[in-house]
Formats: C-alpha cells, sequence, structure tokens
C-alpha cells in the first residue's frame, strides 16, 4: 500500500504540473529562447546589425566577435516545508494550493526577468556599451537614438518580427520540481519537515537595440508618431534602410487605457480619422508596473 510520503510525492507533482501548464507566459512575443551549454554565452556579434550589400570588388566582412557582450546564467529557487505531521494525518489536500502556485511562479518566472531587464533598459547597458535604451548609441560619427526621457511608466515600440527579438532569454536548466524527504535530511530530523522546491539556471539580455524604442513619456499619438518614425528610418553602416516595421507596443498598466485608444479607436481626440488602428500588437505586463 503506497505510504503518505509516496502519495503527497504523486499529488505534490501533479499540483505543480497542472499549475504550470495552467498559464501562458508572454515573453516569448519580445525576447528569444537561446539553449545555453556553458556558465555563459557571448554574443559580441551583436554590434553589427546584419544587413546585405551591393558586391562591388572585394567581399566586406563582418567578423562575428567572440566576446564584448555576455549573458552569465544565474541560479533561482523557490523551497517550501511541509509538516511531517501533516502527510501522517493525510491532510495532503491544504498544500495541493501552495504546490500549484509553485508551479505557475515557475512558469512564468521567465516573464518577471525579461519584463525586470526590459523596465532597466535606460540603466542596463546593451553590446555598444550604451543604456539598451539611449539618446547616444554610437553609429560612425553620429549618434542613434531610441529612447525618448521622461518620468513616467515605461512603453515600448518594438519589432518582433525578426529570427532575434528584441530581449533574450537564455535558458541554462529548465525549472523542475525536486524533494529532500529522507528521515536523515536535516529538516526531517529536526523540524520534522519535508523540504520541496523549484531551481533552475537561466538569465536575460538585449538583443539589437535598433528593434526597440523606449520612452518614460505619455503615451500619446505624437509620442507614437515619433518613436514609430525614428525605428523605420535607421539605417546599416552602408547607409541602406534596416526594413524594421514595429509591430508591438509593451506597457506598463498605467498606459493601457492610453494604448487601447490609440490602438483601437476609430478616431483620434483632435476628431480626424486614426491612422494607428491597428498598427501594432498591445502587451500590457504588471511586471513594468512602478
Amino acid at each position: 500500500m503506497p505510504t503518505p510520503l509516496l502519495l503527497a510525492g504523486i499529488g505534490f507533482k501533479a499540483n505543480f504540473n497542472n499549475g504550470f501548464a495552467g498559464v501562458s507566459p508572454v515573453y516569448a512575443k519580445l525576447a528569444t529562447l537561446v539553449t545555453s551549454a556553458n556558465t555563459a554565452e557571448e554574443y559580441g556579434w551583436l554590434k553589427d546589425f546584419p544587413g546585405i550589400r551591393e558586391w562591388l570588388g572585394d567581399r566586406v566582412v563582418h567578423g562575428l566577435a567572440a566576446d564584448g557582450y555576455r549573458i552569465r546564467n544565474r541560479d533561482f529557487e523557490m523551497t517550501v516545508a511541509v509538516k511531517k505531521n501533516d502527510l501522517d494525518d493525510d491532510t495532503l489536500g491544504i498544500y495541493a494550493p501552495m504546490m500549484a502556485e509553485v508551479g505557475r511562479a515557475s512558469a512564468t518566472f521567465p516573464d518577471r526577468l525579461v519584463f525586470e531587464l526590459l523596465k532597466a533598459g535606460h540603466k542596463e547597458k546593451c553590446s555598444d556599451g550604451q543604456p539598451f535604451f539611449s539618446a547616444n548609441h554610437p553609429d560612425g560619427k553620429k549618434k542613434r537614438s531610441n529612447w525618448l526621457e521622461g518620468d513616467g511608466p515605461l512603453w515600448a515600440l518594438m519589432d518582433t518580427s525578426r529570427a532575434l527579438k528584441p530581449l533574450i532569454f537564455q535558458e541554462r536548466k529548465k525549472f523542475t520540481l525536486v524533494a529532500k524527504t529522507d528521515p536523515t535530511d536535516e529538516a526531517v530530523f529536526s523540524r520534522g519537515e519535508y523540504v520541496y522546491g523549484v531551481d533552475g539556471r537561466c538569465n536575460v539580455g538585449f538583443g539589437f537595440w535598433q528593434m526597440a524604442y523606449g520612452s518614460r513619456q505619455p503615451l500619446t499619438v505624437e509620442a507614437f508618431e515619433t518613436a514609430r518614425a525614428a525605428m523605420m528610418s535607421l539605417t546599416s553602416e552602408n547607409g541602406a534602410p534596416l526594413g524594421l516595421t514595429p509591430n508591438l507596443l509593451v506597457a506598463a498598466p498605467a498606459h493601457e487605457g492610453a494604448a487601447r485608444r490609440l490602438l483601437t479607436s476609430e478616431s483620434l481626440p483632435n476628431g480626424e480619422s486614426n491612422p494607428w488602428k491597428g498598427a501594432a500588437e498591445l502587451l500590457i505586463s504588471p511586471w513594468l508596473a512602478e
């Protein structure tokens, strides 16, 4: 006959899996999943946005740099304790919601990492040594901008149609549920507790800065037009347009009303027809809240 401990392990794993499967993370809309096989991965090649030029004379070789921008994997965990007496007394049901929540938290953790990095994009540096959102990205003798300075919550317009999206989610080890239930384990022996937890290894980083335009100004029609025009006007080193077309508007909850009006209304506040209706998909993230 199965022991209470064995039944608990089976039940908790099912609760975890149900919680994990019961949510739909959204990070993949703006971040490319990269599987890591090392402690860290190098992305030095992000310094050069790829482009095709006319072949006149010798080829111009764009080296894929082996260093310069590195994403180092980090360790993450979540641990909960279950009273041994509760399992002995067959009261597993009281822990089912908690284990399901552990599964949900594990499944949505990439969202948290990705949006927390995006929120700090005006501070955290990308491959060119500037903050991801900056008015001073180097481009030969010129400076390029993908940033409208302000003091409000963040919103960002993005082109997510490419193989590499604006952000990177780097996964080294998926989150898995583990247990410490041996009678000789310290928690069991000293405190009468079985310990269950999840752990994983991953991290996030920035892709090409050109694929996103951020702002902390109010989300107005004028600001949206400025961001869209700036992105679509970006060129490669040889002057050819990068061909970027923004298709995703990511915003903090404080901007939701303005964003929905901008992207769904038939007309603008001045009564004119709204040319931006349906111009981008809208993604509101609670992780961007101030």
